[in-house]
């Protein structure tokens, strides 16, 4: 049962962006939750990613599908333990294509063939800068599902990385999704809110599923 005051209300943050509290239940948190510490086993786990200038992300990540390593994908972890990447799953791009429907529409999401999937863990001390999700070559919508902690995730402009943005309390559960004039908008979270979440989730920090299509050649 809800127990806020004022429960949250879905709201368009901007064009062709879409923000829906709580879209996941209970039951289908945890069955995420589940696959994500599965995802984040070895071999192709868990990793830091470090960027070309020597500096390392706060958010540790592991992908599946298509493996993102700055800036650029490959099939295996080119700056990890150098595995095969994990298989995406068929039933997360039907989550996928059922968030984009029931918020930018039926058309996009029979276009969007999900086949990349980026979790970030971050612990109560990790942040993501501002910055666009350009190294694909397909501009169908980005999905992107929470877990545990709640953050403040800033959703920004397409032309710089400073203002004009809003700022949107993610909590478990909550669906971003971002697609059309949106989908190379700068975004990030400066701060996540440690011991924020739902205590029968059993997680410590915030995951962050993000899911992309490719659009890649030799994608399947």
């Amino acid at each position: 049962m809800d127990t806020e005051l004022f429960p949250r209300e879905p709201a368009q943050v901007a064009p062709g962006a879409a923000h829906v509290p709580g879209w996941l239940d209970g039951a289908r948190q945890r069955e995420l939750l589940t696959a994500c510490r599965d995802w984040a086993r070895p071999p192709a786990g868990l990793r830091t990613v470090r960027t070309p200038g020597g500096g390392t992300m706060t958010a540790r990540q592991v992908c599946l599908g298509w493996h993102w390593y700055p800036y650029a994908y490959a099939r295996t972890v080119r700056d990890g333990d150098g595995a095969p990447v994990k298989p995406f799953p068929g039933w997360l791009g039907e989550l996928g294509r059922r968030a984009v429907a029931e918020t930018l529409g039926p058309e996009q999401a029979r276009a969007a063939a999900y086949d990349i999937a980026l979790i970030n863990f971050y612990d109560g001390d990790a942040r993501m800068g501002m910055h666009r999700d350009a190294d694909e070559l397909s501009g169908a919508p980005v999905v992107s599902l929470s877990l545990g902690d709640t953050c403040v995730f800033r959703f920004g402009n397409t032309e710089t990385r400073t203002r004009p943005y809003t700022d949107v309390e993610l909590r478990s559960g909550d669906l971003f999704v971002f697609g059309g004039p949106s989908r190379l908008a700068y975004h990030g979270v400066p701060r996540v809110l440690p011991g924020t979440a739902p205590a029968w989730l059993g997680l410590t920090g915030r995951l962050n599923v993000t899911l992309r299509v490719s659009g890649f050649p030799d994608a399947t």
